[in-house]
């Protein structure tokens, strides 16, 4: 039985409707794999692993910390900026302090400048992975691994980077259930 006229036309509209959500739905988890895979928008790689290659030309690494305007915390660098080898793995800290009179739960969000340089600047183990929680007054140092890929020397535009800035910005966001019961169940003062 064919479908013609109005009914046609209603079924390619839901039709349409049904393929553009499900590539809407797709787009953010296709848009950070690609980004992740190929360094666009100075997206740094993830590595498992630390470079079996270590080159005597070195690169400088910068580093940024900032907090999103709605974010309690104190977060910096514990050093600005190093020299290292390509292909040497690397370790630099950034101190994250909650001064207020609650818990607080943070996540990052990170990228590297040049943009061009975030398709060899591979982090081991960084922070950033997971949620981070500081309970009130807590100051912590926070560990990033790291090393840049010796392949920026041989490609055409990655062979004149010199100096490579990383950068975090710290988001609040919702407190795990676990920290949340226990903010709730703080006694109040009812003098």
């Amino acid at each position: 039985m064919a479908i013609s006229g109005p009914q046609k036309t209603v079924a390619q509209t839901v039709g349409l409707v049904v393929v553009m959500g499900g590539l809407a739905w797709a787009s953010v988890p296709f848009y950070d794999w690609f980004c992740r895979v190929t360094g666009f928008g100075g997206v740094p790689g993830v590595s498992s692993v630390a470079s079996d290659e270590v080159l005597e030309q070195t690169v400088k690494v910068r580093f940024d910390g900032s907090v999103n305007n709605h974010m309690a915390w104190e977060f910096k660098p514990v050093v600005r900026e190093m020299e290292i080898r390509i292909g040497e793995t690397g370790l630099a800290f950034y101190e994250a302090y909650n001064p207020t009179d609650k818990p607080i739960a943070g996540q990052a969000s990170y990228n590297v400048t040049p943009y061009q340089a975030g398709a060899f600047f591979e982090k081991i183990d960084c922070f950033c992975f997971e949620e981070q929680v500081l309970a009130p007054g807590e100051r912590v140092q926070m560990p990033v691994s790291f090393f840049v890929d010796p392949e920026i020397v041989s490609d055409r535009e990655g062979q004149y980077i010199h100096t490579i800035t990383l950068s975090y910005t710290f988001y609040e966001i919702d407190l795990p259930e676990g920290y949340a019961a226990l903010e709730t169940d703080q006694p109040t003062d009812l003098n």
